[in-house]
């Protein structure tokens, strides 16, 4: 196996340039095999990383050598094992979920937000993965669950199905039902239907989905015409039903709701769009109102990825 090898004599009359060689090295996850000694499993992005270090040291007036060497795996594996790490944060994600009673939704979700933060920093250093990261990430979606049955109850279970391409002049007109209180997937949902799909859509808020209309279009409820499908939340389901997936601003809004939703990777602008719904939905007793105002932030957004470079390619 490849490694690199990173020498340093930093200068002792430098205190901030010592300091940050310490914490870049610390960010790329170097083991230290001696003061001075360093080493990654080899790659183009940590021979970079290793590269910026050593030309600040020397930039400040001190000695780097980065050299590769080829030696076995097993022989330097064990300086990378992040148990621990996994131990501590599983320690902090159990704690959480003990406490969920205990905090305001919004609270309970900024600290699940930290914790998978902190678990996608872990990973990035994490060289040799193994069961912990497993166990540690099965943890964190438990949590995403948990908080996502406090904040919207009767959440619907993803059924396993193909979905079928429909054509939206077929579903022009029509009556659209979901449960009361909309929460992000729903709201969501609701937007895509009058934005994309169905421009005249009137929409039933159902106090139990037992209330469905059997005329209506029921959506994001167990038994409901369009609900999860497999790891896809309402949202996604609807957008690959209508044929909407070759919108790239769509697929980027599609992220952030279903990590909002289900959890999942993170996005950037969760934490904003989250706090402005759940203001929104204290505001806003009805549910015609509610949608509203969350429709305008949904163009928003929409309108941002379109003329931004944050699309995918």
């Amino acid at each position: 196996m490849q490694w690199l090898l990173l020498i340093l004599s930093l200068p002792t009359e430098n205190a901030s340039t010592r300091m940050r060689a310490w914490r870049a090295l610390k960010g790329t996850g170097a083991a230290a095999l001696r003061d001075g000694v360093y080493l990654l499993p080899e790659s183009a992005e940590r021979h970079a990383l290793f590269s910026e270090v050593a030309d600040d040291i020397e930039a400040a007036g001190g000695q780097a050598w980065l050299l590769a060497t080829e030696t076995p795996e097993a022989h330097f594996a064990t300086l990378f094992d992040r148990t621990d790490d996994y131990r501590r944060l599983a320690v902090e994600i159990q704690d959480c979920l003990a406490s969920l009673a205990s905090h305001s939704s919004q609270e309970n979700a900024r600290l699940a937000r930290k914790l998978r933060k902190n678990h996608v920093a872990l990973t990035a250093i994490d060289f040799f993965p193994g069961e912990a990261r497993r166990q540690v990430l099965a943890q964190l979606d438990t949590l995403d669950q948990r908080l996502q049955a406090r904040m919207s109850p009767g959440e619907p279970t993803p059924r396993q199905t193909e979905i079928t391409r429909l054509d939206p002049a077929a579903y022009q007109g029509r009556v659209w039902a979901t449960r009361a209180r909309p929460w992000v997937d729903r709201m969501a949902s609701a937007w895509l239907i009058q934005r994309f799909i169905d421009r005249q859509a009137r929409f039933l808020w159902l106090a139990t989905p037992a209330d469905c209309p059997a005329e209506a279009l029921g959506f994001d409820f167990d038994g409901a015409r369009f609900s999860h499908t497999g790891n896809r939340v309402s949202f996604e389901t609807l957008m690959a039903s209508f044929g909407l997936e070759g919108d790239a601003a769509l697929n980027k809004l599609a992220e952030l709701v279903h990590f909002l939703d289900v959890g999942g990777l993170p996005v950037a602008e969760a934490a904003g769009l989250e706090t402005l719904l759940a203001g929104m939905r204290a505001s806003l007793a009805d549910d015609d109102a509610l949608l509203a105002a969350a429709s305008q932030a949904f163009d928003f957004l929409y309108t941002h990825y379109l003329n931004t470079g944050e699309i995918p390619a």
